[in-house]
């Protein structure tokens, strides 16, 4: 089982969060991913095309991700709703979670697929662009369209639930994960079905949500145990950078 750790919220919040790494976490929704890059040790800045009434990161900002990055790439800033700004080099990591209406299973159960935007690749496209380390996450059905992608359930973290997210990591490399502890007591993502969906987001680990917030999110133990690995391999990086700078002074 993995161990993702626990950091509280009033420890988030504290005098010192000021002081932690960025993460930009484009398409955020309520937050989900957030809280657990927050739990990781990085001061989030959610970005989503919708207001977020219950967006629980450290800042956030509406605005399509596609445009706010193509603003970063152009050496713009971009303002919170706190009203600090930011510009692409105050950022060590982006992730981002392109809407996954486009590939998901629930999707095709209540209409159409094709209805909804293809945004994996342009997403990918523009992180690439501006050339800071990420992360793009989606639902097993994208696996095929993300690259070496690493998957992680919620069984390995002792969670209650069958919800499988696959993340692509280039930073990262090959990481070996457990193999998924699926019982039959596990609660699994059916819209009320097996228990209700107030239960699963509560198992879920976000019970700051609606319960139509939750269907999208990702479990904050996810990137948790993600952030702190993403974490210290950007620090390993920044270390072998700066010594390689000074070889050459």
């Amino acid at each position: 089982m993995l161990n993702a750790g626990v950091i509280t919220s009033k420890e988030n919040q504290g005098a010192g969060s000021q002081n932690r790494p960025l993460l930009l976490d484009l398409y955020c929704g309520a937050g989900g991913a957030s809280r657990g890059y927050q739990n990781a040790g990085f001061r989030v800045i959610g970005n989503d095309i919708k207001e977020q009434p219950h967006y629980i990161g450290d800042d956030f900002i509406m605005m399509d991700a596609l445009q706010l990055m193509a603003r970063l790439l152009d050496g713009r800033s971009i303002t919170g709703h706190g009203g600090q700004s930011y510009k692409l080099d105050d950022f060590r990591i982006i992730a981002a979670s392109p809407p996954c209406q486009a590939y998901s299973r629930a999707t095709a159960w209540r209409g159409s697929r094709e209805d909804h935007p293809d945004l994996i690749d342009p997403t990918r496209e523009a992180l690439l662009a501006v050339g800071i380390p990420y992360i793009i996450e989606n639902v097993q059905e994208a696996r095929e369209l993300l690259r070496r992608p690493l998957m992680l359930c919620g069984t390995h973290f002792g969670l209650p639930i069958r919800r499988h997210r696959y993340f692509e990591v280039p930073l990262l490399g090959l990481v070996l994960t457990p193999t998924c502890q699926h019982r039959d007591t596990d609660y699994a993502h059916d819209h009320g079905g097996k228990q209700t969906e107030a239960q699963y987001r509560d198992a879920m680990g976000c019970t700051w949500m609606t319960v139509h917030e939750a269907r999208e999110a990702i479990p904050p133990a996810y990137t948790e145990w993600l952030g702190r690995r993403i974490l210290a391999a950007s620090c390993q990086d920044k270390e072998v950078s700066d010594g390689h700078h000074k070889r050459n002074e």
